[in-house]
């Protein structure tokens, strides 16, 4: 009788039936587990790689009788990726992890795990996994004179897919790319790439050598037009012809274009004497075009290493096509953004300076404004505010929101809750905003007194005045339930003398806000920070405290409004102190 070939499933005498089969045709060492990550089956090429027989894996937990650290210990459970991928069911690959073979010896791995339907529905897994050297570096470079094997191909467009999918910047995805196939496919990887103007750009030429990537910046930069004639395989493949093959022969010739003698340049240097070049296609457009190359290891490319580079190159063209998108995108938004947001007007004797500081996983547009400008009796009118959200509708209803109460505060003569009343109204009939916090204040001259400040809060954050010594207080009254609540009761009005040399600072919530952190703990951090900072001239003052103040993992827009009190001179005359 014949034994089973090594793509079957193997159980042991005894021990629970296999859950799913492993795939037939599948040269790489492979087993099944089950939901509860027992082993369900096992192939022949996992038992001569592991040194055990089925019979004596199948039923036992895979996570405790194979994975271990480099040292040979017990993977703690929380800390084994593998087994959390199991867990969750999702499709993961790694290399950290070595399985605790038969004799005592450890085999080191990358292993690729994914679900398996599985006989009856059962929900299952199946790991591939091959044996790799410990050591790194140097095998690195050994072992890739070897061919890929299946798993090897499937490990690394996972790990592409993986690593491109995590990043929204053109050179860091380009160099990650570089990094999972120089020196595993290539000795050398260059990236072609045609910008919206359709001007050609080298933006790679990399090796590997003394242990990293080597960026050779010598042969990177602009590129010559793309010939629309020539047949050579980068101009084919930047006008999206099919992946092809190249040597340097093919250059010995007078170059026929610009483009053409770059080429031979380029292998000249780099001593590149087989490459397979590949178009790198977006889902509308050519985008550019993949070259690798081999200078020290002997064989060259064939015809059959052309469709993993087309998969290799299909997934680049896509994470650059989402990322052009997304530049566009976020363009877009910051213009409507600079549209939105008013300039400041000059008032005599007062001195203001603004921040905005968009959110930053969000469309570059958000809820939070601020706004300042001269009333008809001549006060000057400040305003902060925040519509909940930070998308293109939070933008929107903020626009809203501020031309209307502009209209409200020019067109009345009227304290600043009765303006913020009649906003509140129009708010709900007219806007459609869901939810809103602001503050509206003018500010006059008192006399001799110096300034004073009226204002309203409607739900927002307290303004907070600093003295020119380094006194701070948080302006809490005058506060009243935010906008568009459905409670239309009445607002209260609050008043406060600005000391000459004093800074008042209105500010939204992105700014003090901390996941975590109480609202408070936030306030003081803003209080202490501003305190230390009173002597700055504003816009270093305000620079700073956005700096030392705005959360590094903040998710939310920031808005920020500085007001200088003028101080006087020896001669008694009000002036901006020095900046």
């Amino acid at each position: 009788m014949r034994g089973p070939r090594a793509s079957e499933t193997v159980s042991g005498p005894g021990r629970t039936a296999p859950s799913g089969p492993i795939p037939h045709g599948l040269s790489a060492a492979a087993y099944v587990a089950d939901d509860q990550g027992r082993i369900t089956g096992i192939n022949r090429a996992a038992e001569r790689l592991l040194r055990r027989a089925a019979a004596d894996l199948v039923g036992l937990d895979a996570h405790d009788v194979l994975h271990r650290d480099r040292h040979g210990h017990p993977v703690p459970r929380a800390q084994c990726q593998l087994r959390e991928a199991g867990v969750a069911g999702r499709v993961q690959q790694g290399a950290d992890l070595w399985f605790e073979r038969g004799d005592g010896t450890l085999l080191p791995v990358n292993w690729l795990i994914s679900p398996l339907e599985a006989n009856g529905g059962t929900p299952s897994t199946l790991l591939l996994f091959h044996a790799r050297d410990a050591d790194g570096g140097e095998e690195r470079r050994r072992s890739s004179a070897q061919p890929l094997s299946e798993l090897g191909r499937l490990a690394l467009l996972a790990e592409l897919t993986t690593q491109l999918a995590s990043t929204m910047d053109t050179d860091e995805a380009v160099r990650r790319l570089v990094s999972l196939v120089v020196p595993r496919l290539a000795d050398w990887a260059v990236v072609d790439l045609i910008t919206e103007n359709e001007e050609v750009r080298r933006a790679a030429v990399i090796t590997f050598g003394d242990g990293a990537l080597v960026h050779r910046r010598d042969l990177q930069g602009p590129m010559p037009p793309i010939p629309e004639h020539s047949p050579m395989p980068v101009a084919r493949a930047l006008r999206g012809a099919a992946s092809a093959l190249a040597d340097p022969g093919m250059y010995r010739g007078p170059p026929t274009s610009g483009m053409a003698a770059e080429q031979r340049r380029l292998f000249s240097v780099t001593g590149m004497h087989s490459a397979a070049i590949g178009p790198i296609r977006g889902l509308r457009e050519v985008l550019g075009a993949l070259t690798l190359g081999r200078s020290d290891r002997p064989e060259p490319f064939t015809s059959g290493d052309l469709p993993l580079l087309e998969d290799i190159s299909r997934r680049l063209g896509l994470a650059l096509d989402n990322m052009r998108l997304y530049q566009r995108q976020r363009k877009v938004a910051e213009t409507m953004q600079r549209h939105l947001l008013p300039q400041l007007p000059e008032i005599p004797d007062l001195e203001m300076t603004v921040r905005y500081v968009s959110a930053p996983d969000a469309s570059q547009v958000g809820g939070d404004w601020y706004d300042a400008f001269v009333l008809s009796d001549g006060a000057a009118a400040l305003v902060i505010g925040d519509v909940v959200g930070h998308d293109l509708e939070a933008a929107a209803d903020m626009a809203q929101l501020r031309n209307m109460l502009r209209a409200y505060a020019w067109s009345q003569q009227a304290p600043p809750s009765k303006i913020v009343e009649w906003l509140d109204h129009a708010a709900m009939e007219l806007a459609e905003v869901d939810m809103a916090t602001v503050i509206f204040a003018r500010v006059t001259r008192a006399g001799s007194a110096g300034w004073e400040l009226s204002w309203t809060n409607a739900g927002h954050p307290p303004p907070l005045l600093i003295t020119r010594d380094g006194l701070t207080e948080y302006l809490t009254d005058g506060h009243g339930i935010l906008l568009c609540s459905g409670a239309l009761l009445p607002r209260p009005d609050a008043t406060a003398l600005l000391p000459p040399g004093a800074t008042l600072l209105l500010y939204t919530d992105g700014l003090i806000e901390v996941p975590g952190e109480s609202i408070e703990e936030g306030l003081e951090r803003l209080r202490r920070n501003a305190a230390s900072l009173a002597h700055r001239p504003l816009e270093s003052f305000t620079d700073d405290l956005v700096a030392r103040t705005r959360p590094t993992d903040n998710e939310d827009d920031v808005a920020v409004l500085a007001l200088r009190i003028p101080e006087p001179d020896k001669a008694g005359h009000m002036r901006i102190r020095d900046t």
